[in-house]
């Protein structure tokens, strides 16, 4: 093994181990690229229509985008208050309904002996210092996400920049591909979060009309965490499932049968209709590399890395298909 070769591993350990060391800056990096995507979207479609220049165009999405959230906070917030205290008013009779149900099955333990043995003071001491680290873990995560929505910012601010520098990193033959690459890129990822944000916004509205009709109380926080988890496919939609059924597990057993059976019917809906045609233009990822992608990320970084891993593959997606397949294996006879 000759020296070159030696001193190329070398360089590769190295920058293997200090990206491990940054982890959770190249996450927030990656987040703030996510973002300034999500903002490019609309600044380019008004741009497009009105002779804007971008910073102009930026405070003009920026201002929309607050007078929206504050809109629909004048209009969701009041009910979602009066429901969130519904939920905690049920959540007592919610248990002991769990524990009802429990106490039938004789191969579970005793559900009620389990909670009684967890209120004693030796466990909660533990449960205390626990909840000290997830409190400083959130003021952690609260300054990551202030810092990855300002980076979003200068991001979209000035994008032919930060794209120049990627250039100028990259050696003068490999330029031009580069610049393809990055476009590609940013198609894929733009119209990926366009998609999938029309169909969150219609899995929310079509699951808040359907519990209402249906009488399920909480429907609109049903419906806002379905929609939520539109984003984390695969286990995301499932997973919002548990919240309405369980509200239905306090009414009659036809109840709860009719949630479970409108929940299936919705998720096989926007999973095999409304989010192929939203992604019938871009990159539309098998739910394998989705699932596998999601276990990966979660492993390794956690929720930060569930939530930005459906994105990041999308963008590994793009580059497998531009260089892994054209550039090495398409040539390669």
């Amino acid at each position: 093994m000759s020296g070159r070769t030696l001193l190329g591993a070398f360089a590769l350990l190295v920058l293997g181990l200090l990206t491990w060391e940054l982890r959770w800056v190249l996450l927030v990096l990656f987040g703030a690229v996510v973002l300034a995507v999500a903002l490019d979207v609309p600044i380019s479609a008004i741009r497009r229509l009105l002779p804007l220049n971008r910073p102009t165009t930026l405070v003009v999405v920026l201002l929309v985008l607050v007078l929206m959230s504050g809109l629909l906070a004048q209009m969701l917030l009041p009910e979602l208050m009066q429901q969130l205290k519904q939920l905690t008013d049920l959540l007592p009779a919610l248990a002991a309904r769990l524990s009802s149900l429990a106490s039938q099955v004789t191969w579970l333990p005793n559900l009620e002996a389990q909670l009684i043995e967890l209120g004693t003071w030796d466990r909660l001491q533990p449960l205390g210092s626990q909840l000290l680290g997830y409190a400083g873990g959130a003021a952690s995560a609260t300054i990551q996400l202030l810092l990855m929505a300002l980076l979003a910012i200068l991001l979209a601010l000035d994008p032919r920049s930060h794209q120049r520098l990627i250039l100028d990193l990259t050696p003068a033959f490999w330029r031009p591909q580069m610049g393809a690459l990055l476009s590609e890129c940013r198609e894929g990822l733009g119209g990926w979060l366009a998609g999938m944000t029309i169909s969150a916004i219609s899995v929310f509205l079509l699951t808040w009309a359907g519990l209402a009709l249906l009488g399920v109380p909480l429907a609109l926080i049903s419906g806002l965490l379905c929609g939520l988890m539109t984003f984390v496919p695969t286990v995301g939609p499932s997973a919002a499932t548990l919240l309405p059924l369980s509200i239905a597990l306090l009414g009659t057993p036809t109840k709860l049968i009719q949630v479970l059976v409108f929940r299936l019917t919705l998720q096989n809906f926007e999973a095999f209709l409304i989010t192929p045609i939203m992604l019938r233009r871009t990159v539309n990822l098998l739910p394998t590399v989705a699932l596998i992608s999601q276990l990966c990320l979660g492993a390794l970084l956690g929720l930060a890395g569930v939530l930005l891993a459906l994105p990041l593959a999308v963008v590994l997606q793009v580059i497998f298909k531009e260089v892994i397949a054209k550039e090495l294996m398409d040539r390669w006879t």
